[in-house]
């Protein structure tokens, strides 16, 4: 990396690269809008991702008019152009995501409804497309040529988008694990990104249900899992032959799980139990060796590993943002922070030799921002927002709090209040999944109600991710029970500290909080 001076963020500048060009977007803008449609829509622009050689951006633009939808679209820093390329309206079929393979091709996975028999379901597609869209985009995954090989040409596999590794040093082709053969059960096929040429590297094997490859791009674990009994095995490949590194059963034990491979082929970063708490360790495959990497206490440590595209080894945990243990990635982050000491900064992106980078902002009150850096000129400039319709001086801070329930668990919860002085109108708002958790950062579904007058709290009830394994078994058997009083117990808790009066408030969630 260079020096700290090319570190510090120096130039913060409203950069109009990304304006709008379709049709649709006319007279209807200058229409007052309802405050309600400021905040339920989509991100104006999702998830920029830089090419390999940092020229182009891609991002998916969010249109809501008359007709809503959203286009994939890059754009070429250095000519000024804009290419769409794909349109989806976001319903019926859905941009999941899109990685460069080179500088002149993306892969995008596309989500879209479907059903098999009479159940309705959701299949993903694997496409390719130039990055100016020319010649338009074809599926990779092309079954007619699978299914030659598959033992099983009846089977139409549901997800086919399942890439293990990008190749990074072949950028013609990628890794993929697809159930060609046996449902659930996936072999590693190797895929050419321009004509969609297939061959078949490992065939399902052990009941192995995801795969992992080396930095050296060799597939090197699987991971098999038996539902019925909820016995999982971590394999490891050892020439032709499979070494069993981790067993336990996914119920019941707290197990351990891989996540990826350092540079060295022999240092492999996995997922275990320091006391009660998840930490990420390395494994040395000769010795047996643990060492553990990183812990958070009191938390789980999740997310998965980063990589540096120079060093092509792990340099930091994606949890609760980013955390590096490369002090050139630490030095970067630090001077990002310098510059924006006001919001969490989040890198997201970036070119082959670093050099170029895209910064993810966003604080309670800041709806989020996307900056593009470039660390040979020390700049850091402003690329699109988020939510630009939404006036952050209508917004509130979120207070971290804790709470105690009725058995004496405690609980955490954000807490976020309207202007003004309460009791306020009060909505409890629980969280879906239950195997999901709430931050800090924007929220805008918190957000919304609050500019409305009302207070808002956010229990992490126990289930939660990321407190514990105790925490998240006391869920068991506790749905509409322990888990219910959780919220009740926060509901009360509000009245208790003046903030709320019990007749006037609700509870309002989506999914599991629903």
């Amino acid at each position: 990396m260079s020096s700290n001076k090319a570190l510090l963020p120096t130039t913060l500048v409203t950069l109009l690269l990304l304006v709008c060009s379709f049709s649709t977007l006319g007279a209807d803008q200058t229409k007052a809008e309802p405050e309600y449609e400021k905040f339920s829509s989509l991100p104006t622009y999702w998830t920029p991702s830089l090419s390999p050689d940092g020229s182009k951006i891609a991002f998916v633009q969010n249109v809501e008019q008359e007709e809503a939808f959203a286009m994939l679209a890059t754009y070429d820093l250095k000519k000024g152009e804009k290419h769409y390329l794909l349109r989806s309206d976001n319903e019926r079929v859905k941009i999941n995501w899109y990685n460069w393979v080179n500088n002149e091709r993306l892969v995008v996975s596309a989500r879209y409804e479907t059903r098999r028999g009479t159940t309705k379901v959701h299949d993903t597609r694997l496409l390719s497309i130039k990055f100016d869209g020319e010649g338009g985009a074809f599926n990779l995954v092309e079954w007619e040529r699978i299914k030659r090989r598959a033992g099983n040409p009846n089977h139409i596999p549901q997800f086919h988008d399942d890439v293990i590794d990008w190749l990074p040093d072949d950028p013609e082709h990628i890794l993929i694990a697809l159930d060609a053969e046996v449902l659930g059960l996936p072999s590693v096929y190797k895929i050419n990104v321009n004509d969609g040429g297939v061959s078949r590297i490992i065939r399902g094997k052990k009941r192995i249900r995801d795969w992992m490859t080396d930095q050296q791009n060799n597939v090197r674990i699987g991971v098999s899992l038996d539902y019925d009994t909820g016995e999982r095995e971590v394999f490891l490949k050892e020439g032709d032959d499979w070494r069993t590194l981790f067993a336990y059963n996914a119920m019941s034990d707290k197990g351990e799980y891989p996540v990826g491979f350092a540079k060295d082929p022999n240092i492999l970063y996995f997922k275990g139990y320091k006391g009660d708490f998840r930490a990420l360790y390395t494994l040395n495959l000769t010795t047996n060796e643990r060492t553990e990497v990183y812990a958070d206490e009191g938390y789980d440590v999740n997310g998965s590993l980063i990589y540096s595209p120079v060093t092509r080894d792990a340099i930091g945990v994606r949890h609760d943002g980013r955390h590096y243990w490369d002090e050139r990635y630490v030095a970067l982050q630090n001077g990002i922070d310098a510059g924006l000491p006001d919001y969490d900064n989040t890198l997201v992106s970036f070119s082959d030799d670093e050099q170029t980078y895209i910064v993810y902002s966003e604080s309670d009150t800041l709806p989020g921002v996307y900056l593009l850096g470039d660390r040979k000129e020390g700049t850091l400039v402003m690329l699109f927002e988020q939510y630009a319709q939404i006036d952050p001086a209508k917004l509130s801070e979120h207070t971290l709090i804790e709470y105690e329930a009725r058995d004496g668990i405690k609980i955490e919860a954000y807490l976020t209040l309207p202007k003004g002085e309460g009791p306020f109108p009060t909505i409890i708002h629980p969280h879906g999944g239950p195997g999901a958790r709430d931050f800090s950062g924007f929220d805008y579904w918190t957000a919304y109600f609050t500019s409305k007058g009302y207070a808002v709290l956010r229990p992490n009830f126990r289930g939660s991710r990321g407190y514990g394994y105790s925490f998240a078994q006391s869920q068991m058997k506790g749905w509409g029970l322990a888990m219910q009083d959780d919220i009740t117990d926060a509901a009360n808790w509000m009245v208790e500290q003046g903030h709320a009066e019990q007749d006037n408030m609700c509870i309002v969630g989506a999914s599991y909080g629903g």
